[in-house]
Parts: structure tokens; C-alpha cells; sequence
């Protein structure tokens, strides 16, 4: 987490605008072109009064990478969505912290060296790892598989001990 007086250069995440009446003025905030597609389909309109405050902009296809392969490495790479995994890598890109609620988000911002700042809830104060465990038989699997190899019945995540 950082300080947020320390701090210009912000990517937002949608939880972050969910949270923001206005963009405080000392912020250099950026968005995605897939944060707005997500204030767009939560009937949102809170982008119109921000989109002034906020540039728009995308990662580059070797930032995105990098963004997918911590998050197989860290378990969450099932747990992000496409607009979250592009906001981690605007950040990254950037060198600019992100302003998140979003507990899987902050997970591998850490990973990655990204600052973070939790917009309205706590956030995390350690890092988690992932495992897919079958609630069939209990094979445990290091990557999301779309059900369980061995007896075909669903995974879920659980922390690695």
C-alpha cells in the first residue's frame, strides 16, 4: 500500500471509480479502455463526469505478459478478470500505482511491485497463493482446469499451505 500524498501517477480500477465522486486534483489517473466498458455496463455514468480528469489508455502486449504470467505463478490467474489483468499492466507499464478494492488485484500488484491503494475497504496485508482443489476426489492442482482431470467434478480455490 502507499501513501496517497506520495503518490501522482494512479491507474484506477472500476471498484476504484465506484468509490470516487471526483479525481483529486494533484492525480495523473488513467483508466482502461476496459474499465469504462464495465462502468458502461453497470449503467454507470460516473466516466462522464470523470473522463476529463482521467486519461485513457492501453498496455502494451509485453506488459500484459508479464501481468499473466505472475498471476499463474501467484494462482490467480482464474481469479482476474481481462479489464483486471489490463489495469495491472497499465500500472506496471506506467510505474504508477493502482487504486483498487479488489483483493486479487492488490495480490499481485504486490507480487509485481506495484503500489496499491484500497479505495473504500482495507486491503491486503499479506500475500496469497492459490491452489484448485477438486471437490470430488481432493486432487489438488497448481493451475485452473475448467473441472478435475481425474474425476471430472469441479475445482475451487483454497490457499496454498
Amino acid at each position: 500500500m502507499f501513501d496517497v500524498n506520495q503518490f501522482v501517477k494512479v491507474v484506477l480500477d472500476t471498484s476504484a471509480l465506484f468509490g470516487l465522486e471526483q479525481v483529486p486534483p494533484d492525480w495523473e489517473a488513467y483508466v482502461t479502455e476496459g474499465v469504462l466498458a464495465e462502468l458502461e455496463k453497470y449503467n454507470d455514468r460516473r466516466s462522464e463526469n470523470l473522463l476529463h480528469t482521467i486519461k485513457v489508455s492501453q498496455a502494451t502486449s509485453g506488459s500484459l505478459s508479464k501481468v499473466r504470467e505472475a498471476a499463474k505463478g501467484t494462482g490467480d490467474v482464474s481469479r482476474l478478470s481481462k479489464t483486471d489483468t489490463e489495469v495491472l499492466a497499465l500500472a506496471l507499464e506506467l510505474k504508477a500505482a493502482v487504486a483498487t478494492d479488489d483483493y486479487s488485484i492488490q495480490n499481485l500488484a504486490s507480487v509485481l511491485g506495484i503500489e496499491f491503494m484500497p479505495m473504500s475497504m482495507k486491503g491486503i496485508t499479506k500475500v496469497v497463493r492459490w491452489n484448485y482443489l477438486c471437490t470430488g476426489c481432493g486432487k489438488v492442482f497448481k493451475e485452473p482446469q475448467p473441472d478435475c482431470p481425474v474425476c471430472g467434478s469441479p475445482l475451487r480455490t483454497t490457499r496454498r499451505i
